[in-house]
């Protein structure tokens, strides 16, 4: 059982050493270097665990036999992290043999160790033809060349820091990491949660119900029977309802958001139970589980167009992009899924016995 004054929170959970060492790290991707290192002076934790500190100390000199004995000495490391590690060394090995011109030393390296890795091939054929052509070398013949070995040993070890694993290694942004994850499970049980209201970190975030509207402001009546589904057009404009009565109705919504009665459109013999709007919202579709299809003139309420016979069910249908095309899908497997333009002409269709029963469905573009 750890000791009370090494943990943190009212359960405990929290371990103070790790939760020290994020904050450190913290500070230190935010640019605050003097506060993260003062940190560490009076809490007596590191940044960098022993084993990453005597690793830097060993990459930064070039003590590169060293460095790769003590990478296979870590008994946390092993496997693919291992291997991809040691790649990583070994290539910086082979690019400061280059430069020395030490040829020979950096194709052995490439022949002996690196061939042997259990890594991308990719990565060992890109690293071989840096010995084929001087313009692919990293370091070259480059004035301030030291400067140069340096900088590219402190981005070895910053890659070398986010692949090794914790407690080696803490894993980059990891205060923001679990900050997020807090912030999303607080969104993800928000019953009512508002994208409208900002979330902040000074309090648990909570949306509250008020923001629900729970007055009727107006009744539409114009249906004579259960109505099934509703709608808005795109553009709010307008909203659709489909009813038990074998009725859809285009209600208009006024500027003052009162709702009146534009068209009711008739033709159906059994109930409506789906619409849809076309994109351009200039024209409706409406259908039901057990009645055909038909096309409707939002302007005019007029039927512009009755798809399928009276045999010819459809269930679903959903519009394409361009306000011409759409397709519509049906729980009987012999009408399937059909694709139509505005006219009545089937572009393509999926029937037969092994289609499925289709409740919905979606179209999108790729373009």
């Amino acid at each position: 059982m750890e000791n009370p004054s090494d943990v943190l929170g009212s359960k405990g959970l929290i371990g103070r050493h790790e939760f020290v060492r994020i904050i450190i790290q913290c500070l230190y991707s935010l640019g605050y270097s003097n506060s993260a290192s003062c940190l560490e002076s009076e809490s007596g934790v590191s940044y960098k665990s022993n084993e990453l500190r005597l690793l830097e100390s060993l990459i930064l000199n070039g003590n590169w036999d060293d460095s790769i004995d003590y990478l296979n000495s870590i008994k946390d490391v092993s496997g693919e992290t291992r291997e991809s590690a040691l790649f990583l060394v070994f290539r910086q090995c082979v690019m400061e043999y280059l430069n020395c011109g030490k040829d020979a030393l950096a194709l052995g390296l490439l022949r002996k160790q690196i061939s042997a890795l259990d890594v991308d091939k990719c990565k060992v054929h890109s690293l071989a033809k840096c010995l084929l052509s001087w313009k692919d070398r990293e370091l070259g013949a480059v004035d301030g060349g030291d400067v140069v070995v340096h900088d590219l040993r402190r981005k070895l070890l910053a890659d070398l820091e986010k692949l090794l694993p914790p407690p080696i290694s803490v894993p980059e942004a990891r205060l923001e990491h679990l900050v997020e994850t807090t912030v999303t499970a607080w969104v993800d049980s928000c019953m009512y949660h508002s994208p409208s209201n900002p979330i902040s970190l000074y309090e648990d975030h909570c949306c509250s119900r008020d923001q629900i509207p729970t007055t009727t402001t107006q009744i539409l009546t114009g249906h004579k029977n259960e109505v099934w589904f509703v709608q808005f057009s795109n553009n709010g404009e307008y909203l659709a309802s489909s009813s038990n009565d074998f009725t859809a109705i285009i209600w208009k919504v006024l500027e003052d958001g009162k709702l009146t009665l534009k068209h009711t459109l008739c033709g159906h013999q059994c109930a409506v139970s789906f619409v849809a709007w076309s994109p351009d919202d200039t024209k409706l579709l409406t259908c039901g589980n057990t009645e055909v299809l038909k096309l409707w003139d939002v302007e005019t309420g007029t039927c512009k167009h009755t798809f399928g016979n009276q045999g010819f069910v459809v269930s679903s249908c959903a519009w394409f992009p361009n306000s011409k095309q759409f397709a519509c899908g049906s729980a009987v497997p012999e009408t399937g899924v059909c694709m139509w333009d505005c006219d009545g002409n089937v572009i393509k269709s999926w029937r037969g016995t092994r289609m499925p029963k289709v409740v919905d469905l979606a179209c999108y573009s790729r373009w």
